[in-house]
C-alpha cells in the first residue's frame, strides 16, 4: 500500500471531506477518541491520502477536486464486525419461548432442538437459500456503519456443509459492498451422529474437513469452541496444531461457561482472539497480553442468556489487552443483529466508557481478526469511513434505535 503524504505534489485527490470532526481511533493522538475537530480528510485510489486539521491543507486544485463539506458532523472508522455466524438456516424461537417456560436445555436437546436443530435445518438449505439469509443479515450490519465483517461456519458439522458454508461467506464477500472475512468453526459442537466419539470428530476436523477449506481458500482463520460442553483444552490443541501446519491464524470460543484454559492455550499460539472470557482468570489474562491477543466480549449472548458472571474487565485493562466488541450474531444464544446495541451493551452491562466501546469496534476489533490496515483513520488506512449526524461520538453508544449513519464509504466509494 502505498502512502501519500501532505508534502506529496500529485495530490490528484478522488474526494476531499471537509469542515469535519474526526474521531481517528488513532492511539498516537492523545485527545479522546484521537479526535481532531475543524479537519479534512482526502481519499485517492480507496486510500487515506491526507488527514489534519483544515486549515492545514496543501495547495490543491479545487476546481478539479471532488469535495464534500460534513458541515461539523463526525466521522468515524467503519465499523467492524469481528466474531459471527451469520451463515445458517432454521429459527429458534419457538425454543426461546419454550426456555421461558422452564423447559430446559436439555429436554429442548432431546427432543432435536438446540444447536442440533440449526445443524439440521443449515444442512437442508441449498447455497442461494443460505445466501438470501446471510444477506438480509449483512445488510442490517451495513445500514448501521459495519464495513467489515468475521463469518464463521459451525453450523454444518461435516465435510461437504462446513465447506457449503464458507462457500457461501465468500461469495457473501464477493456480492457485497461489506467486506468478509471467514473462520473455519469445525469444532463447534459434536454432530449427534459422533455421539460419544469426539476425538474421532476431531480428526475429521483436522484432516477432512481443513484440508478441503485450505485447498478451497476457503478460511482466514481457524477457531474451536473450548468447554465443558464443547471440546477440551486437548483436542482444541489438536486443531490449533492443525491450522499451524497450513498457517492459519487461530482464535478460540473461550471460558465462557468454565475455565478451560483456552485463552491461555490460544496465547500460547500466538492466537488472534479470546472470545466470550466470562470465567477467564488472571493466568489467561497475562497469557494473552503477553501473546498480544485481543479480548472479544460478547454482550448480546450475555444478555440473552441472563448470565450474571461478568467478564474480568479491570483485569484486562490492568494488563493492558486490547478489548473488542462483537455482535456473536447467530440462532441460539445471540440473536440480535446490530454492533451498535453491542455498544450501548458495552457500556451498560459491561461498564465501558464509550471511547472503548468505540476503540472495540473499530481499531480493537481489526486486531482480533489480523487486520492492520482499518480500524483507524490515518494516511496510509483504507478509506473505510463512517459519516454520523452526531454532535459527540459518545451518543454512537449512548443512544440505540435510532441511526445516525448518514453516509458510508468502503475502499473510497460511497455506498
Amino acid at each position: 500500500m502505498t502512502t501519500i503524504t501532505a508534502n506529496d505534489p500529485a495530490n490528484d485527490w478522488d474526494l476531499l471531506i471537509t469542515d469535519a470532526n474526526i474521531a481517528t481511533m488513532d492511539c498516537s493522538i492523545a485527545a479522546p477518541y484521537g479526535a481532531i475537530e475543524n479537519a479534512a480528510l482526502a481519499i485517492r485510489k480507496g486510500v487515506i491520502v491526507w488527514l489534519g486539521k483544515q486549515a492545514d491543507l496543501p495547495k490543491f486544485d479545487v476546481l478539479a477536486t471532488p469535495m464534500l463539506s460534513v458541515k461539523g458532523q463526525w466521522l468515524t472508522p467503519g465499523l467492524i464486525d469481528c466474531h459471527t455466524h451469520l451463515v445458517f438456516a432454521g429459527s429458534r424461537a419457538e425454543e426461546f419461548e419454550q426456555r421461558l417456560q422452564g423447559v430446559s436445555y436439555e429436554q429442548i436437546a432431546a427432543q432435536g432442538g438446540g444447536i442440533a436443530s440449526t445443524v439440521s435445518a443449515t444442512r437442508a438449505a441449498d447455497q442461494e437459500a443460505l445466501f438470501v439469509l446471510a444477506k438480509d443479515r449483512l445488510n442490517a450490519l451495513y445500514s448501521e456503519g459495519v464495513t467489515t465483517v468475521e463469518i464463521k461456519s459451525g453450523y454444518g458439522l461435516d465435510c461437504k456443509n462446513e465447506v457449503k458454508i464458507l462457500e457461501v461467506a465468500r461469495l457473501l464477500g464477493e456480492n457485497h459492498p461489506v467486506d468478509v472475512k471467514t473462520t473455519f468453526l469445525g469444532a463447534h459442537a459434536l454432530p449427534s451422529e459422533y455421539k460419544g466419539r469426539s476425538d474421532e470428530y476431531i480428526d475429521l476436523v483436522c484432516n477432512d474437513m481443513l484440508e478441503q477449506v485450505v485447498a478451497g481458500n476457503l478460511a482466514d482463520a481457524v477457531d474451536v469452541f473450548c468447554e465443558n460442553v464443547g471440546f477440551s483444552n486437548e483436542q482444541t490443541r489438536r486443531v490449533f496444531n492443525a491450522a499451524k501446519k497450513h498457517n492459519l491464524p487461530v482464535k478460540c470460543h473461550a471460558e465462557q461457561l468454565s475455565n478451560q484454559q483456552g485463552a491461555q492455550l490460544v496465547a500460547e499460539f500466538n492466537g488472534l482472539s479470546a472470545d466470550h472470557i466470562e470465567h477467564l482468570d488472571e493466568a489467561g489474562v497475562k497469557a494473552m497480553a503477553t501473546a498480544g491477543t485481543v479480548a472479544v466480549l460478547l454482550p448480546g449472548a450475555f444478555y440473552f442468556l441472563r448470565e450474571t458472571k461478568q467478564p474480568p474487565i479491570e483485569l484486562l485493562k490492568q494488563y493492558q489487552v486490547p478489548i473488542a466488541i462483537s455482535t456473536d450474531f447467530n440462532p441460539g444464544t445471540s440473536p440480535l443483529c446490530s454492533l451498535q446495541l453491542m455498544m450501548n451493551m458495552g457500556c451498560t452491562l459491561f461498564r465501558l466508557t464509550p471511547e472503548e466501546t468505540l476503540a472495540g469496534v473499530t481499531r480493537n476489533a481489526a486486531k482480533a481478526l489480523g487486520l492492520t490496515d482499518r480500524g483507524v483513520l490515518k494516511v496510509g488506512m483504507r478509506a473505510d469511513i463512517a459519516h454520523w449526524k452526531i454532535s459527540h461520538p459518545a451518543q454512537l453508544s449512548y443512544q440505540f434505535g435510532v441511526n445516525k449513519l448518514l453516509n458510508l464509504w468502503i475502499l473510497g466509494r460511497l455506498n
